[in-house]
């Protein structure tokens, strides 16, 4: 008879980032817009003089959220499912593993929506935030 599993908090954290990362995908596929308020303003351009300059970038920039939120998606069921299932059996590399992943994928999304001053960068240093916590919960347990 196998022994259950222990998921902890880290476990539980980094499953939830990755629904989070999920959610955000189909945000990005589904509901985000071409071009939000803030875009136009870090852009200094009215949007009307924006769609005369350049018609079709809506549309574009709408096909590359797609392509973008697809990635974000699927790379949080990887997340959830790393987090859920591989987590709990300590594989060797893992805490790295996580740290790079965490760094890269969402310290870098916080450091430029800072940079933007965006208007979501207090929301999104929460992510990085869960996530590094994660990492130093699971890396502290023997």
């Amino acid at each position: 008879m196998s022994q259950p599993v222990r998921r902890g908090a880290a476990e539980w954290l980094i499953a939830a980032c990755g629904a989070w990362q999920v959610g955000l995908g189909l945000y990005f596929i589904f509901v985000r817009p071409a071009l939000l308020p803030e875009d136009l303003r870090y852009l200094g351009v009215e949007p009307q003089a924006l769609k005369a300059a350049v018609p079709l970038l809506a549309d574009w920039l709408g096909k590359v959220f797609t392509v973008m939120g697809g990635f974000m998606a699927g790379a949080g069921v990887f997340i959830a499912y790393f987090g859920w299932e591989v987590m709990p059996l300590r594989p060797r590399g893992a805490a790295i593993a996580l740290a790079l992943a965490g760094a890269l994928a969402l310290g870098l999304m916080s450091a430029v929506n800072f940079a933007l001053h965006s208007d979501f960068r207090w929301l999104l240093l929460m992510p990085p935030i869960a996530w590094a916590a994660a990492v130093w919960l699971y890396a502290r347990r023997d």
